[in-house]
C-alpha cells in the first residue's frame, strides 16, 4: 500500500516557476509508476506527467510538454513535478498518484491504472 502526500501548491503570477511534492509511505513505491493529474473547475481530471518507477522513462501531456519535469528520488520516497512558465490554463487541484507496475521503465497516463491517489494541492495561475 501507498499513502501520498502532496505539498508545494500556491498562488502564482503567468509566466512562474513552482515545484510541487509528494511524498510516498509504504513499501510500494519502489515498484510504482508515479504520475501527476489535475482537475480545474468543473473539468474532468486530467493526466499531467508520468515516471517509470526506475526514473528512465518520462511522459507528458501535449499541453504541458517543454514546460513541466517529472522527477523522483526513491531513496526518500518522493516524486516531484517542476513548473515553469505556468499559465492561467493550469490553474488546478493537483493530485500525485502510484502505479504498481511490473517493470521497471513503464509509465501510463491512464488514471485507471493508477492505484493509489493524494488529496491535492491548489495551484491557481493570476495575476
Amino acid at each position: 500500500q501507498v499513502q501520498l502526500t502532496e505539498s508545494g501548491g500556491g498562488l502564482v503570477q503567468p509566466g512562474d516557476s513552482l515545484e510541487l511534492s509528494c511524498v510516498a509511505s509504504g513499501p510500494a513505491f519502489s515498484t510504482s509508476a508515479m504520475g501527476w493529474f489535475r482537475q480545474a473547475p468543473g473539468m474532468e481530471r486530467e493526466f499531467g506527467a508520468g515516471i517509470s518507477w526506475n526514473g528512465a522513462r518520462t511522459i507528458f501531456t501535449e499541453s504541458v510538454t517543454g514546460r513541466f519535469a517529472i522527477s523522483r528520488d526513491n531513496a526518500k520516497k518522493s516524486v516531484s513535478l517542476q513548473m515553469s512558465s505556468l499559465k492561467p490554463e493550469d490553474t488546478a487541484v493537483y493530485y500525485c498518484a502510484a502505479g504498481i507496475r511490473p517493470y521497471a521503465d513503464e509509465t501510463t497516463y491512464r488514471s485507471d491504472e493508477y492505484d493509489y491517489w493524494g488529496q491535492g494541492t491548489q495551484v491557481t495561475v493570476s495575476s
